[in-house]
């Protein structure tokens, strides 16, 4: 059974949307591959999104099962939900006020540890069969000829016509 452990940050100072963008790019890889990418991300969050990675590691690895190797953790699943937001307000000319809205989110990131697959035995062809030269293409199968196509399109497109149409020419016809 494959070892599954997540971490959560709660209340980061960014917003949801911006977090979700750089958790796209880690969703589905190795972790070494994503912590790689995280570190040279240009976007602030990205720090936080790490830290949180680690410590999604650090719980898979104190896992009951876990096999030792962090190597095979992968991203499971990363997303980010909107957390509370906080409201404050920035004085406007003419005694007016505008709002400002200080977005919170909580990110969450899921590892998994890849399952170890056994390889099947190989199958070769028959030692008397023969092969094509490497890099080339194989046979084409046999095409319709062109013009039977667009007939037998022509003909489809003529049985669909409606009967409502069909009135709607009579009543030109008489005009």
């Amino acid at each position: 059974m494959a070892v599954q452990a997540h971490a959560t940050a709660k209340y980061v100072r960014t917003s949801a949307q911006k977090a979700g963008l750089v958790l796209d790019l880690i969703r589905g890889r190795d972790v070494n591959a994503a912590l790689a990418t995280l570190r040279f991300a240009r976007k602030g969050v990205a720090r936080d999104i790490e830290k949180v990675l680690r410590s999604a590691i650090a719980n898979a690895s104190h896992k009951d099962g876990f096999g030792g190797d962090v190597e095979r953790l992968f991203v499971n699943a990363c997303y980010a939900n909107q957390g509370p937001s906080q409201k404050r307000i920035r004085p406007a000319p003419m005694g007016r006020a505008f709002r400002i809205v200080k977005r919170t989110a909580h990110l969450t990131v899921q590892v998994s540890e890849r399952p170890v697959h056994v390889s099947a035995p190989v199958v070769t062809a028959a030692p008397g069969a023969p092969k094509r030269p490497r890099g080339a293409k194989p046979k084409a199968k046999p095409k319709t000829s062109g013009r039977a196509a667009t007939k037998r399109n022509a003909k489809a497109g003529a049985r669909k016509k409606t009967a409502a149409t069909k009135a709607g020419r009579a009543k030109k016809a008489k005009a």
